[in-house]
């Protein structure tokens, strides 16, 4: 069988190669680098996991999000229903409990609208509602406008379906696409 040339990448040097393997040696150092080959199936190896783990932690990431927001919507209820307690009247605003420089994990205030007793103008149209467009809460609406921080007050609209909303006189409180 004839001998094949092959040139090693990085290397000046010719080997004689057979077609039952190498023959010689080669002089120089003893060092060898990688082919454009192997390092070129690392990066593929790489890309291939990150492309598996980057939407996976892009969404435990929002899950998280939509957990904190869930927990502090309860907790800012539970300070409502302290002060109606107290007073034997829902607040106007959060920021007559204290509670309106709180903002949600995008950034966002927190959205209250006092609906039993409320003397809000236009109020029936500011009311969150459900698919079926009927009015969520009786006492109070509270919620986050989610990660695109957009909002409707119908939870079938696009812009709130990420809304994390307290419905049903709080005995729900979860994304609006879920109500």
């Amino acid at each position: 069988m004839s001998a094949t040339l092959f040139m090693r990448p990085f290397k000046t040097e010719l080997v004689k190669v057979k077609a039952t393997g190498l023959s010689g040696h080669h002089r120089g150092s003893c060092s060898e680098g990688f082919t454009l080959i192997e390092l070129m199936i690392v990066v593929a190896i790489i890309s291939t996991l990150a492309a598996i783990a980057i939407p996976s932690y892009i969404s435990s990431r929002n899950k998280a999000k939509i957990a904190v927001a869930i927990s502090e919507i309860k907790i800012i209820e539970k300070t409502i229903l302290n002060y109606m307690a107290e007073n034997g009247e829902l607040p106007d605003s959060l920021s007559d409990i204290g509670v309106d420089k709180i903002a949600d994990p995008w950034g966002n205030p927190y959205r209250y609208l006092r609906i039993d007793g409320g003397t809000t103008p236009g109020l029936n149209g500011k009311r969150r509602r459900d698919k079926n467009a009927n009015p969520v809460n009786s006492d109070f609406d509270l919620y986050s406008m989610g990660r695109d921080g957009l909002t409707v007050a119908q939870f079938a609209g696009k812009k709130a379906r990420d809304d994390i909303v307290r419905a049903n006189n709080g005995s729900f409180c979860d994304l609006a696409e879920k109500h």
